[in-house]
């Protein structure tokens, strides 16, 4: 579902440092009516997916080529560079990824949207909540990372918001929390 509201347009290579990534007319409080703030997700999430992709294909392309020159041939060896073209083609595909990523807090609810050609929003009730909690990692824990996943009654909304900062990822657990008590309470 397409929401019509500006799509993320920073990059970690345009040296962007805050994880929050909101158009002009997103920077004032929420008024009835008026659209969501919306955050995008930290540059770090980006560089450790990127990194992820160059060290697995680099050691496929490696071993590849190693297999190929003893078993096939030095000719067959340059078939090793096929993983090396998709390490590209991933690096462009993981920053579009990357900046389809958003979540924005309503008085009610959660809407998390993300996908770059099939768009998918979700939209989480607070009094829905049952579970908010805060994984981490080994390779999250190295860059300073961390996801909030959500667990409702029904497993189609359950959702993941991956690789935010662990405060405020905590934050965002402690806010989920409190406003799913305080929701649910007046069922």
């Amino acid at each position: 579902m397409e929401t019509g509201s500006p799509q993320n347009t920073g990059t970690a290579e345009d040296g962007q440092a805050g994880a929050e990534r909101v158009g002009d007319e997103h920077a004032g409080d929420e008024q009835a009516g008026d659209e969501p703030r919306w955050t995008g997700l930290p540059p770090r999430l980006l560089r450790m997916r990127r990194l992820l992709l160059v060290v697995w294909l680099g050691l496929l392309t490696i071993g590849l080529a190693v297999v190929l020159g003893l078993f096939a041939g030095p000719a067959w060896a340059a078939f090793a560079l096929l993983p090396l073209a998709l390490m590209a083609w991933g690096w462009v595909m993981l920053g579009r990824n990357w900046r389809s990523w958003r979540y924005a807090e309503r008085a009610d609810d959660l809407l998390i949207s993300r996908g770059v050609l099939w768009r998918e929003e979700t939209v989480v009730p607070y009094g829905r909540m049952q579970l908010v909690e805060v994984t981490s990692g080994p390779v999250e824990r190295h860059f300073g990372l961390a996801s909030v996943q959500l667990h409702t009654a029904a497993a189609a909304t359950d959702a993941t918001i991956p690789g935010l900062d662990p405060a405020e990822a905590e934050r965002l657990r402690d806010r989920l929390t409190e406003l799913g008590e305080a929701r649910s309470a007046g069922l």
